[in-house]
């Protein structure tokens, strides 16, 4: 059986104000043996921005910023910036992230060649009300639960909300010349191809891509303990096997929901082309911290580190602290081909 080893936590709330309540969701850079974390913070108000923590290794602390990486600066922020993700394209990095103005939860992104000036670029997913989604969706074959998570924001939030598309991030290198960026539009995890980013900033690229949006989707929910939706968790990792892709499923339960770890191998030229996909979870909550705190039961996997043969999959824990799980890297790659499907 393939093992899982939980490390622990790395990083809990401190005293500080914009970190007091939980911090959670960490992207990841790793630059040889240090590791650069970009984690989500919130504070007793619960608004969010976006922490910094070193790491020399995979879990040795040694550097913890007392005040925000970012902080909520835009209108369209203002109620918090969320979950980070960073890749390095070429001499380029990109850190995509959720932004939350109270009703619209959407993806932006910052970039530049050095993580600690970094350009703000705006929002890249859609800005389009769910309303006007919904009719996009009729050109292409999606299932009915497209639909039913457009009634549910719409009834829940507000009618004019727009399409909430979170868990962004791009590839860490071009696909056939082109950007590749993933994103969520419940119930699935889809991709989006551009050669240039400015393009995901227009009203016109989304309603072409959504009418399409049935030839873009990476994964869909198939196992029980992922029925809710799928979505993106960490940026791709490049095999020679193809794209390692490290997700979170959602299973639905009346006392609350379930957020789970999951694996799959995406074909390198046609990430859409799913190569093989692990049927049980990589992880679950199993532990205390875990199975209680801010948001119960909770394992949301969002960066990754790579010491030697080990895969170090740094997640949010129970929405209130990050902790790592590590694993054999070739031992899952040998793992997930046991369910090859191409």
């Amino acid at each position: 059986m393939l093992k899982i080893k939980k490390e622990g936590i790395v990083l809990k709330p401190t005293k500080l104000k914009f970190e007091a309540k939980s911090v959670f969701n960490p992207g990841i850079s790793q630059d040889g043996k240090t590791v650069h974390m970009i984690y989500r913070a919130i504070d007793h108000k619960h608004r969010s921005c976006l922490g910094y923590a070193r790491f020399d290794g995979p879990l040795k602390l040694v550097e913890r910023w007392h005040k925000p990486f970012i902080y909520p600066k835009y209108k369209y922020e203002k109620a918090g910036i969320e979950d980070a993700r960073i890749v390095k394209i070429k001499d380029t990095i990109y850190m995509t992230y959720v932004v939350h103005d109270g009703k619209n939860a959407m993806t932006a992104y910052a970039y530049g060649k050095n993580l600690f000036n970094l350009k703000r670029g705006g929002i890249i997913s859609p800005r389009l009300s769910y309303k006007k989604v919904a009719k996009l969706f009729s050109y292409s074959k999606l299932k009915d639960d497209y639909y039913t998570f457009k009634s549910f924001y719409v009834d829940y939030i507000d009618k004019n909300v727009k399409v909430w598309d979170k868990d962004g991030f791009f590839f860490p290198e071009k696909i056939k010349r082109k950007f590749a960026f993933v994103h969520r539009i419940l119930p699935d995890a889809q991709i989006a191809y551009t050669y240039n980013i400015d393009q995901l900033k227009t009203k016109e690229f989304w309603i072409d891509n959504i009418k399409k949006l049935s030839r873009y989707v990476i994964l869909e929910p198939e196992f029980g303990w992922e029925t809710r939706h799928v979505g993106g968790g960490c940026p791709p990792i490049k095999t020679k096997k193809g794209w390692l892709f490290i997700y979170h499923g959602v299973e639905p339960k009346n006392k609350g929901r379930i957020y789970h770890a999951g694996a799959a191998l995406l074909d390198l030229k046609d990430p859409t082309r799913v190569i093989a996909r692990l049927p049980k979870p990589l992880f679950s909550p199993t532990e205390d911290y875990e199975k209680r705190g801010h948001v119960h039961n909770v394992v949301f996997p969002t960066g990754t580190a790579i010491f030697g043969k080990r895969l170090y999959i740094y997640y949010g824990a129970a929405d209130s602290y990050i902790a790592v799980a590590s694993v054999n890297i070739d031992n899952l790659i040998n793992e997930l081909l046991k369910y090859k499907r191409v």
